[in-house]
């Protein structure tokens, strides 16, 4: 029970932000809501309210906003040629791009509230500087070796050392080598060597390989102000964002399987460990999937907030719309890939499950 409650609130929470993204925006730019849906059709229970039918739907992987005169998935074509006030069509290029990019940016937004939130409950974690290690992680390098808790590091692969960083920069650049290792435990100066494990990290803009022992270092704490909450919020929004862009550039170039994208029962998994930890790790999950969606939804791909985009930006430069032929050809082409990305991901946590 604990896991589909989890899910609910991860997945609930990052599809109303994106609906309410695309919402907002067509409000604000006067365009007519017809329909408002969290979950895809069926409907389950419906209200009107002025001129929007708001929706729960039975299927629990999206939901959708519909505009009068925007030919989306439904194609439904309908006021497409009407240059009414309160038509898609009959806004400007900024509008239009106002409405689609909607859901991206409450997404982006969800993630660094919910970050920032989180740093502001847990305050500021700082390394002290000293190479003191607070904790070791069983069966590592480090652990194997005899190091514990409270001891200090002196020297590593000849080098002595005074700080954490030094200490860190030297066995991250050596994930495939073994180090002597010197430390005081206890009063009594120990020398042993051991060989870190090979791990990749984010680095700037890539992923590299560094090697690593298992200990981390003492921290000091402190309350986190307003502002550096935000801060530190936007922060791990952007380190997720390249986190996810980086993914997808490696599975474009093969660097990376297709086996390894993961679906709504993927998702499901992942928010039932994070139910274990508490509301804070499900935040957490949420805040990260909606990075994820955020970055997917904005690429130029048919049926996608980014196909949208592109279409409106074509349109722009012709001065002209497409006709709306072509554009029920590349809603067409969009659910194909979209049944196509559906198929993959369901087979891979199938595959998961049974341990394909």
């Amino acid at each position: 029970m604990m896991t589909v409650i989890a899910v609910l609130i991860v997945i609930g929470g990052v599809v109303l932000a994106h609906e309410l993204g695309h919402f907002t925006f067509a409000k604000l730019t006067g365009m007519r809501v017809e329909a408002f849906s969290i979950g895809f059709p069926p409907k389950l229970i419906s209200k009107k309210i002025g001129e929007t039918d708001y929706r729960i739907s039975a299927i629990p992987l999206g939901g959708y906003v519909k505009v009068a005169g925007v030919i989306d998935e439904s194609m439904d074509t309908t006021n497409v040629d009407s240059n009414e006030p309160w038509t898609y069509m009959a806004k400007n290029t900024w509008q239009k791009m106002l409405f689609i990019t909607g859901g991206v940016i409450f997404n982006i937004l969800l993630a660094i509230l919910i970050f920032s939130g989180l740093t502001m409950k847990a305050g500021i974690y700082e390394p002290d500087g000293r190479p003191v290690v607070e904790s070791v992680i069983p069966g590592l390098p480090a652990d194997s070796l005899g190091i514990k808790a409270s001891d200090t590091i002196l020297a590593v692969g000849g080098t002595e050392i005074d700080s954490w960083n030094t200490m860190t920069e030297l066995i991250h650049d050596h994930p495939h080598d073994s180090l002597l290792v010197k430390w005081q435990s206890a009063g009594t100066v120990r020398e042993k060597k051991l060989l870190p494990v090979a791990n990749k990290v984010l680095k700037g803009s890539k992923f590299v390989e560094v090697g690593l022992i298992g200990i981390s270092p003492a921290m000091t704490h402190r309350s986190a102000r307003f502002f550096e909450a935000i801060g530190s919020g936007a922060e791990n929004t952007w380190y997720w964002l390249k986190i996810t862009v980086i993914s997808l550039k490696m599975l474009v170039t093969g660097e990376e399987s297709l086996k390894n994208i993961g679906g709504p029962i993927f998702i499901a998994k992942l928010a039932g460990e994070s139910a274990k930890s508490g509301l804070g790790s499900i935040l957490g999950l949420m805040a990260i999937i909606s990075v994820n969606l955020a970055l997917i939804n904005i690429l130029p791909v048919p049926a996608f907030d980014g196909g949208h985009l592109l279409v409106i930006i074509i349109e722009a430069i012709k001065r002209r719309p497409l006709s709306v032929n072509a554009k029920i050809r590349i809603q067409q082409i969009g659910l194909v890939l979209i049944v196509l990305l559906t198929v993959l991901v369901l087979f891979n946590d199938i595959s998961r499950v049974f341990k394909w």
